[in-house]
């Protein structure tokens, strides 16, 4: 089975503009998660996906595998699908391009349920929230499942919500896809032809469009993290995590 990682980056973010080259001890985000990807033993190959000149020339400078897409890309995904016309592979995976901390081992986990059912064609990953404050943040999707870990639902809103108890763990989407090529292959013909799916559109959640078309999609429960830059703020953080690992020797990336 040949498995490929995608890192979509886009350069025109509304909330954090330029974000994929935003530095971090010397080099761009975009790095990070490549070199992180690199780890994944289950990866024949590593891409990035852009629309932008500017992250083209940084990864080419940096040795990084990079390909150019189409500007009029609704979501990642969509600009996963169209590399998916170009470059061949059993397996995709999603990799988010503002996640520098994102585990190799958490990417290996969303490509395992693919072994263990070969009619499955969609799997994401979850960890548990640890943190209260983050079920009611409407920047982090929930992610509500059977007792079996396939997708119901995905939410930016605290759901479910604990009307009969509160003997509840809740749960927050980790940005680690993986996709079966005809999975890319309806996402991205069904982005051309109408867009984005009615939920996805009103959640912003872009794994909504295969719920709301019947696809089944596996939940993988995963211990993560990660945090994903989507501020300014969120930079900070993640250099000052990066920066307390680097005093503990902690890195597992050569930065030279």
């Amino acid at each position: 089975m040949k498995i490929v990682a995608i890192i979509p980056a886009r350069y025109k973010s509304s909330r954090f503009p330029g974000k994929p080259l935003s530095d971090i001890f010397g080099k761009p985000m975009i790095w990070w998660v490549y070199q992180h990807c690199q780890m994944v033993p289950e990866f024949d190959e590593v891409y990035v996906a852009t629309d932008d000149e500017r992250i083209r020339q940084s990864c080419e400078s940096l040795d990084m595998n990079v390909i150019m897409t189409s500007e009029n890309n609704p979501t990642g995904t969509d600009r996963i699908g169209e590399v998916a016309e170009e470059i061949v592979a059993d397996l995709y995976v999603n990799v988010q391009g503002d996640e520098p901390l994102m585990e190799p081992s958490v990417m290996s986990s969303a490509i395992r349920p693919f072994f263990n059912d070969p009619d499955l064609l969609v799997s994401n990953c979850m960890t548990k929230i640890r943190d209260p404050v983050e079920v009611v943040n409407f920047t982090i999707p929930k992610v509500i499942t059977n007792k079996d870990g396939i997708a119901l639902y995905l939410t930016r809103s605290t759901a479910p919500y604990p009307k009969g108890s509160i003997n509840y763990d809740y749960f927050k989407q980790v940005c680690v896809y993986g996709f079966k090529p005809e999975a890319l292959k309806f996402f991205y013909e069904y982005g051309k032809k109408y867009g984005k799916a009615k939920m996805e559109n009103i959640e912003d959640i872009e794994i909504l469009r295969f719920i709301e078309n019947g696809y089944k999609v596996q939940f993988v429960e995963v211990e993560s993290n990660s945090v994903a830059v989507d501020t300014p703020k969120d930079l900070e953080k993640v250099r000052g995590i990066i920066d307390e690992m680097i005093k503990n020797n902690e890195v597992d990336i050569k930065l030279t």
